[in-house]
């Protein structure tokens, strides 16, 4: 399997001055013009994929619909590609008016089996990150051995993916 992870274009949440909180928001303006330009670009490099995967989340939803008008597929969504600390300890995301608006004031993987949300009830652990991750890259390993697979989703996973891979 070829599998690329992408990681969705700037987004109001990522901005050194947002100040409000974890919100499931959407792109900036600079994110919505890197979505269309790796829409423009990868195409030229990989002709061809096999399936195209997205996070629910709307920045990653505003990055990956350039790419299904380029590529001229749907896009699969999964919770399992969501940011940490924006999905419940068992996996399910939280509500949009449920998000927890406040990681904790440690790094995840310092803490691993300490909830990343401390401030909600439920909230995942970065283990269960590393899990839901990992349960998605099992996953592909099991059904596209010999595709290629596209995945839109956030920094956090990428590195979670690599933990898992490597």
């Amino acid at each position: 399997m070829h599998l690329y992870l992408i990681r969705h274009g700037q987004s109001f949440v990522n901005l050194k001055d947002w100040t409000d909180g974890n919100l499931d928001a959407g792109l900036t303006d600079l994110g919505k013009r890197q979505a269309a330009a790796l829409a423009g670009w990868l195409p030229q490099q990989l002709l061809q994929i096999d399936g195209l995967y997205a996070s629910t989340m709307q920045r990653a939803r505003e990055t990956v619909q350039p790419l299904c008008d380029a590529y001229g597929v749907e896009v699969q969504w999964d919770d399992r590609l969501r940011e940490i600390g924006n999905n419940r300890s068992d996996h399910t995301p939280w509500p949009p008016e449920a998000l927890p608006k406040a990681y904790s004031d440690y790094w995840a993987s310092e803490r691993p089996f300490a909830t990343t949300t401390p401030m909600v009830e439920g909230g995942e652990t970065f283990m269960h990150f590393r899990t839901r991750v990992g349960l998605f890259i099992e996953e592909l390993v099991e059904c596209c051995r010999d595709k290629t697979i596209v995945a839109v989703c956030h920094g956090g996973v990428v590195e979670a993916a690599f933990d898992h891979i490597f």
